[in-house]
Parts: C-alpha cells; sequence; structure tokens
C-alpha cells in the first residue's frame, strides 16, 4: 500500500514544462514544496488527459477513488479505494471502467511506506537518487454525490523490487517520463510492461520519525533521517 507521499521543492512552472500540460494552475490546491504528508481524503493535483482536447491538463481531485457508478452518500463507502493493484484494476468493477478510459499521473517527490517488526513500526522515506520529482501512474473517476460532481483518484501499486522488498511488500507504480504519455493514453496499447518494479538502483530510503504518522503534521523536518 501506499498511503502517504510527499512534494518538496518544486514550482507549478516546473510541473508544467516538464510535464507539457496547458492552462494554469489549479485553485485552491497546496503549492507542491508545502506538502510533505499527503494522506488519503484531501484533495491534491493530478495530471490527466482532456475528455475533449485530448491535451493534459492538471486537475485537483481527492485521494481515494469514488467510481461513477457510486451514487449513495461517501459514509456509507466501507471500501478502501487508495490504491489499485496493478494486476487486477482492470477487471475490479470499483477500477476496470477507469482502467479503460480515465488514466493518470500523479506527481510526488517520494513517498512513505511502515516497516513491521512485532509490534513496532518504523516509517520509512523513499525517494529517487537521479530526480527531484517524478509521477505514479493513477487511475481517476467522476461521481455524483448528493447532486454535485466529485473527481476522485487511486495509485496504482505493484509488487516490490528488491530495495523496497525488505521494508514492504508492495510499491508504487513510478513511470518513467518518457512512458508518461503511454500510461494517459489507453489508446497505445497494453500498459502491462509499465507495471514493472522501478530499478532498485535508482531508489534511495532512509528512516524517520513517527510524527509523518499524524496528517496534522506536515513540515519539511518529517524527511529528517533518524
Amino acid at each position: 500500500m501506499c498511503g502517504r507521499f510527499f512534494r518538496e521543492g518544486v514550482s507549478w512552472a516546473e510541473y508544467y514544462a516538464a510535464l507539457n500540460i496547458l492552462g494554469e494552475p489549479p485553485e485552491n490546491v497546496e503549492p507542491p514544496e508545502a506538502t510533505y504528508n499527503a494522506a488519503p481524503t484531501q484533495i491534491h493535483p493530478v495530471v490527466r488527459l482532456n475528455e475533449v482536447t485530448r491535451a493534459r491538463e492538471m486537475v485537483p481531485m481527492q485521494w481515494g477513488l469514488v467510481p461513477s457508478w457510486w451514487t449513495k452518500p461517501l459514509s456509507e463507502k466501507k471500501f478502501t479505494t487508495i490504491n489499485a493493484q496493478s494486476e487486477t484494476a482492470h477487471e475490479k468493477p470499483v477500477f476496470r471502467g477507469a482502467f479503460r478510459h480515465k488514466r493518470c499521473l500523479v506527481p510526488m517527490s517520494g513517498y512513505y511506506e511502515w516497516s513491521v517488526s512485532g509490534k513496532s513500526k518504523t516509517p520509512f522515506a523513499f525517494k529517487l537518487k537521479n530526480r527531484r520529482w517524478f509521477c505514479v501512474a493513477g487511475l481517476w473517476d467522476a461521481a455524483l454525490i448528493d447532486g454535485s460532481e466529485l473527481l476522485t483518484f487511486t495509485i496504482l501499486t505493484t509488487k516490490p523490487n528488491d530495495f523496497t522488498a525488505g521494508i514492504h511488500d508492495r510499491m508504487p507504480v513510478i513511470l518513467a517520463p518518457e512512458n508518461y504519455g503511454r500510461w494517459l493514453d489507453p489508446a497505445l496499447g497494453d500498459p502491462t510492461p509499465l507495471f514493472e518494479p522501478f530499478p532498485n538502483e535508482d531508489m534511495t530510503a532512509w528512516p524517520i520519525g513517527n510524527a509523518v504518522g499524524s496528517v496534522r503534521n506536515n513540515y519539511p523536518e518529517l524527511l529528517e533521517e533518524v
């Protein structure tokens, strides 16, 4: 599971230029450099193809996918959808429609994961060695809840590489920049090869303090090694 991530030191202008996004940054979304503890149910920026123009656009969405066929109050949604397994998302009722037609990129600088040993849990921060930020594969959907459209997303996960396997049994699907377009556009063919674990040698990780466990904590010091 990937249940927390962070974005640091990156301007909207850099994201837009690197990802070939048109338009202006979304309003009412926390600046990228200020988010050190991104959590489910919060609003985060994701990149998708506009359904009419097919151009890339950045849109604020809530983390935790709500499928388009869901019409009940959110309080009645008892299943967790912050992550989708890349191996089965294409066949699961909650994800399969989005997998076919509504894919997205989720920008981040890194993510957190917890190593469990008996009753002890140790949080770790994961980053890429050669990049200040990257994108992971996601799915998005739109549901009509209480008369209003709700845009939501989920993060795809895959089996761990050898580097991360000692800490957790899943990792997010990290995409190389040259594969962003291939993932976003379903017309470009089978995306299965994109779900391979990211190379070991390109990743780094370190233990951090337990303060990251509270979503109320959101500051750069969360990333300090302990």
